[in-house]
């Protein structure tokens, strides 16, 4: 059932994003859900996404042609690169956000504002517990 409505909703967030004019695909969401508003290295983007370091230039490099990132010069390290939103890829992030926002609307809709409640807290347990196991 997590499977499902894990499917579901990142179908609705790509199709909202898309519907907002942003041409993107499921897999640019490795970016999108988790860069950081001053940039973020590759490499933490590729371990925040749990795929590999080439899998991530892929999804970049696709993102940097169609005018979503940048990579500047890190001012840390000389050597490493950071992946920036321009200002298109901030415009896609607030249509992910605003469709987001109407997805939880929905969900107050269906379940009421105390079921929603409920739904929100056992989510937060849930992603708040260490794990039980290897994932």
């Amino acid at each position: 059932m997590l499977g499902q409505a894990y499917s579901l909703l990142g179908f609705q967030i790509v199709e909202g994003v898309v519907g907002a004019g942003h041409p993107i695909k499921p897999s640019h969401s490795a970016v999108f859900a988790q860069i950081k508003p001053e940039g973020s290295r590759l490499t933490e983007l590729a371990a925040g996404a749990n795929i590999t370091p080439q899998s991530m230039v892929e999804i970049v490099d696709e993102l940097e042609a169609l005018g979503y990132v940048t990579r500047r010069p890190d001012p840390k390290d000389r050597r490493a690169k950071l992946i920036t939103l321009t200002v298109r890829g901030q415009a896609a992030v607030a249509a992910g956000e605003s469709t987001i926002t109407g997805i939880e609307e929905d969900i107050v809709e269906i379940l009421g504002t105390e079921g929603a409640a409920q739904l929100r807290a056992m989510l937060i347990k849930i992603l708040s517990a260490p794990p039980t196991r290897d994932r």
